[in-house]
């Protein structure tokens, strides 16, 4: 028991500091990305993402780099470029968990939510 606790300790200890708020950045765009792509007559607001991660002092470039690695994974590598293992990883965390809402809620609710959740980032095309 002490053992495991030690390595948790030790686990915690070795996760980077920007971590949580990366993977929850990580989740926000890729659903902001998803509703462009699911969710007719929306449009992203890139430059309003950009100012979030700016606003969670996230470094320079993360947006490019999760756009990237969000490009890569839904197109088999065909578009977006590979980026490092971690941001890789949740990329595809915030995939699955987009895709069991998609499921959970129904698409027409989903895009209802999103619209109103990610207001500032997505918006109804004029």
């Amino acid at each position: 028991m002490r053992y495991a606790l030690m390595l948790a300790g030790l686990l915690v200890a070795a996760t980077p500091a920007h971590a949580e708020p990366r993977s929850a950045y990580v989740a926000m765009v890729l659903q902001a990305f998803a509703a462009k792509v699911e969710c007719p007559g929306t449009e992203l607001v890139y430059q309003d993402l950009v100012q979030k991660a700016q606003e969670m002092h996230l470094p320079d470039g993360t947006t490019e780099q999760v756009r990237k690695a969000i490009a890569y994974m839904h197109t088999g590598g065909k578009m977006g470029e590979k980026q490092a293992d971690d941001l890789m990883s949740e990329v595809a965390i915030a995939t699955q968990t987009t895709d069991l809402d998609q499921r959970r809620v129904g698409m027409t609710n989903w895009c209802h939510d999103q619209k109103a959740r990610l207001a500032g980032y997505i918006r109804t095309k004029e």
